[in-house]
């Protein structure tokens, strides 16, 4: 289905997919459109939520979204639910979807480690701004493995794909994140999506847009992290 025709059934934040009964509607997430709502509302059901609702939410972002980024989230979930949720919600969408997987990918060829890894110090540097040297350092000190997978899997290999923008990428992260209930990675990529380009309203949107994915206690907490963040970036 056209892009352009597909956005057009978005109209109604309802559709006829399988949703929570508590999903807020566009009228209270007005800073993301219905194709953005369905995708952070995939990328926070992924991480977090029953097989239900991620069917459910799979294909809501069908009907809304280009497959081409919905395809890139359920890719980039494995950094951050892990790989049983990611196969998971792959395995769905292909019957969701009806679309087969492609032939062939670059991310098999792992003679491009040396370019993940450049284009991944790149995109870290990008998502963390002034603090990206010390999380380098910190990361290490846990385990060079992890900081070397950090950056060359998940900045280069994943991340730094050019089928999905950063600035989209990171606000999938925040959903994720917020819906996982990771606070510390949230409090990173909350700053990391604004270091993306994302205007202010619309990381908050993403919060308001997941509230029915998150813990009971959670929205106004994370609302709360979010205020923080802007304001240190501010001053």
């Amino acid at each position: 289905m056209p892009d352009d025709v597909r956005s057009m059934q978005c109209d109604d934040p309802v559709g006829n997919a399988m949703m929570t009964n508590d999903e807020p509607s566009l009228d209270i997430v007005h800073a993301l459109d219905a194709a953005h709502v369905a995708l952070v509302r995939l990328a926070a059901a992924i991480a977090a939520a029953e097989e239900l609702v991620v069917r459910g939410a799979l294909a809501r972002a069908a009907e809304c979204c280009p497959h081409e980024w919905v395809e890139e989230v359920i890719l980039q979930s494995y950094l951050f639910a892990g790989f049983p949720r990611t196969l998971n919600a792959a395995r769905e969408w292909r019957k969701v979807s009806g679309r087969p997987a492609p032939g062939e990918d670059a991310g098999e060829r792992f003679d491009d480690a040396p370019r993940w890894s450049e284009e991944g110090q790149r995109t870290c540097r990008i998502v963390y701004g002034a603090t990206y040297e010390r999380l380098r350092h910190n990361i290490r000190t846990l385990h060079p493995a992890l900081d070397a997978w950090m950056i060359v899997e998940g900045y280069g290999k994943v991340l730094s794909r050019p089928q999905l923008d950063l600035r989209r990428r990171e606000l999938c992260i925040v959903a994720a994140c917020a819906a996982a209930g990771q606070d510390r990675q949230l409090h990173s990529h909350l700053r990391g999506a604004l270091n993306a380009g994302a205007p202010l309203a619309e990381v908050s949107a993403v919060l308001d847009a997941i509230v029915d994915l998150m813990a009971p206690q959670n929205p106004e907490r994370y609302r709360l992290l979010l205020a923080r963040v802007a304001q240190h970036d501010v001053h």
